[in-house]
């Protein structure tokens, strides 16, 4: 297998399971009335403080999409905002005490739905690829557009 072959196997592999990931993401999110998005800030804000801002550029979004998201969950109440200690101009995204209930189910929901993909690992593969996967996930790639193609 030559470099170019090994790295198409592993973004074949990376997208794939992206793919099967957020097919059960999307299912658990719809059966609580949840986007894709709305459940990745959770999984970000569970145990975080983020800024707006920050949490805007994070996930790709403008300030006023993600305002609408946060303003939905805050009707619902899983999250509020709230100044940052720091610096009393910029406004903090947290989870409540429902969100984090909510969180906690979820998580334990989508470890149920992934266990029979998982479970085929033993303990040790398990670690091994939650450890192969860390360099390739950390930091997290920029969301910026793609330049377009060069005639």
């Amino acid at each position: 297998m030559t470099s170019d072959d090994s790295t198409d196997a592993l973004i074949d592999g990376l997208v794939r399971s992206a793919f099967q990931i957020m097919g059960v993401l999307t299912r658990i999110g719809a059966e609580h009335d949840l986007s894709l998005t709305q459940l990745r800030v959770l999984g970000i804000v569970r145990d975080r403080r983020p800024r707006m801002s920050d949490l805007a550029a994070f996930l790709g979004l403008d300030k006023s999409t993600l305002s609408g998201l946060i303003d939905r969950a805050e009707r619902r109440g899983l999250l509020a905002r709230a100044a940052n200690p720091d610096d009393r101009r910029v406004v903090d995204v947290l989870i409540t005490d429902a969100g984090r209930e909510l969180t906690a189910r979820l998580n334990q929901e989508i470890r149920e739905t992934l266990a029979p993909a998982t479970g085929r690992l033993d303990p040790a593969q398990r670690q091994q690829l939650a450890q192969l996967l860390e360099p390739v996930l950390t930091p997290a790639l920029p969301l910026a557009p793609r330049p377009a193609a060069q005639p």
